[in-house]
């Protein structure tokens, strides 16, 4: 086989993927590059063209509807896909410059077989630069401010609809931007194997920077760099993993302790869990659980490059898992739920999900709550979580739930806790992109009474 060495001609294959076979960015990304021959840059310009067009798409389609006699859509399937290589580059990427973006996805079109067609790009992108240089947008943006937004930041209306009803124009868009940016990556310490000062110096010796984050003691944030997590210093020992600040947050608001029993009700792949183990010092009992047995290994697989031994693994669906009844101290239910809180990282969700499947997410979550409610000992504590901002899966799941279980009561996390500086009036934690920033994330903490 042949391996692709033209980065652009890798993104017309990965994104072509993507639309036909609908298959997922990051997964059709990582199988794309593995059957590329590219120097470092090339595999960063590949992967910021693949995950900016899918999330800019709406953006993009707007302006060759806009540019062209045919709407995105009427154009063939490729072309589509070229013009939204160029028109990326063009608006998005400064360093690239306009001669070479216009010239390389004319040559796309020709490598293509489209070659009849190399007239419409380069005319299209011509265009574009022509309007840009008058010091004009291109893009033409509807009146209404749904539209508007949309169409600017590239969102599905009704999840720019929520937001506005939620927080208003001013911070919708900064959300929106956030959301647009690329992700950040964290790591946690496991200070069981080591410290966070030995792990910054290794990083620094490996010429990878990386600061503190604020409130999380464990946590530290990889500045730039593009070589891969296994080869970069510590991993292999077990010295840390890769979990965004928000997700450590939860576990410290859960506060597990020493010697105690601690049901994952959806631990799969095994971030939170290996976090619990670390904070008990490996001491107790975790019970992992998750309805897809072929998920939990990398749970094992974790634990074990971790060192970890704590943690048990149960398979099985935890609406059902009736023998847990009144067995925890601490359960932590990690819901599957929209992901609207995590867009930066997985852009295809915004569309991919829809008000319908969120409905029907809520009942799987309520469902969740109310089996691992069941498993709680007397005084013992609950902790439900999702990397969403959407109330129905959040805020006004738990209020339902409080008022048909009047003997739980909502408990703000200790002003000792890392996820104090986080809590709001109600008791529970809110963490938005765009202030914290960190991924978008619900979490609250909830005691049953005798």
């Amino acid at each position: 086989m042949k391996l692709e060495t033209d980065p652009r001609q890798l993104a017309v294959t990965i994104l072509r993927d993507i639309y036909r076979k609908d298959a997922y960015t990051d997964i059709a990304l990582d199988q794309g590059l593995k059957q590329a021959q590219l120097k470092s840059l090339d595999r960063g310009l590949v992967t910021e063209l693949v995950y900016g067009i899918v999330r800019r798409v709406r953006t993009l389609d707007q302006l060759i509807t806009q540019l062209g006699k045919k709407t995105a859509t009427q154009q063939p399937p490729d072309l589509r896909i070229i013009l939204q290589i160029g028109l990326y580059q063009l608006r998005y990427l400064d360093q690239i410059p306009v001669s070479a973006a216009v010239n390389t996805s004319v040559e796309l079109a020709k490598k293509n077989q489209l070659g009849k067609l190399s007239g419409v790009v380069n005319g299209i992108l011509r265009q574009y630069d022509r309007i840009q240089a008058q010091g004009k947008d291109p893009l033409e943006l509807p009146s209404d401010r749904i539209n508007r937004l949309g169409v600017l930041h590239s969102f599905p209306n009704w999840i720019v609809q929520q937001w506005l009803e939620e927080w208003g124009e001013g911070e919708t868009e900064k959300l929106c931007e956030w959301f647009n940016q690329p992700a950040m990556i964290d790591i946690r310490v496991n200070l069981l194997k080591t410290t966070v000062e030995e792990v910054e110096l290794g990083f620094s010796k490996a010429g990878v920077k990386v600061l503190p984050v604020p409130h999380l003691p464990q946590a530290l944030r990889l500045i730039g760099g593009s070589r891969s997590i296994s080869q970069l210093p510590g991993f292999e020992e077990g010295w840390w993993t890769v979990q965004d600040s928000s997700a450590q947050l939860v576990t410290h608001l859960l506060d597990p302790q020493p010697e105690e029993i601690i049901i994952d009700a959806c631990a799969a792949p095994g971030g939170k869990t290996t976090h619990i183990a670390e904070l008990m010092q490996d001491r107790g009992t975790i019970w992992a659980c998750d309805r897809v047995a072929s998920r939990l290994r990398k749970v094992q697989q974790n634990a074990q490059r971790l060192q970890l031994n704590s943690i048990k693994i149960c398979s099985g669906d935890s609406r059902q898992l009736t023998q847990f009844r009144e067995t925890a101290d601490r359960v932590l239910i990690d819901a599957p739920c929209s992901g609207l809180g995590t867009l930066h990282k997985r852009p295809d969700i915004r569309w991919r999900q829809t008000p319908e499947k969120i409905e029907e997410l809520s009942v799987l979550q309520r469902e969740l709550l109310e089996e691992a409610a069941s498993w709680i000992k007397p005084k013992g504590v609950l902790v439900y979580a999702t990397c969403t901002l959407n109330p129905l899966e959040n805020e006004k799941l738990i209020e339902a739930f409080l008022h048909h279980h009047p003997n739980w009561q909502i408990q703000p996390p200790l002003s000792s806790s890392p996820a104090a500086a986080f809590a709001t009036t109600p008791g529970w934690i809110k963490v938005l992109p765009h202030l914290h920033l960190m991924d978008g994330f619900f979490m609250v903490k909830l005691v049953k009474g005798f």
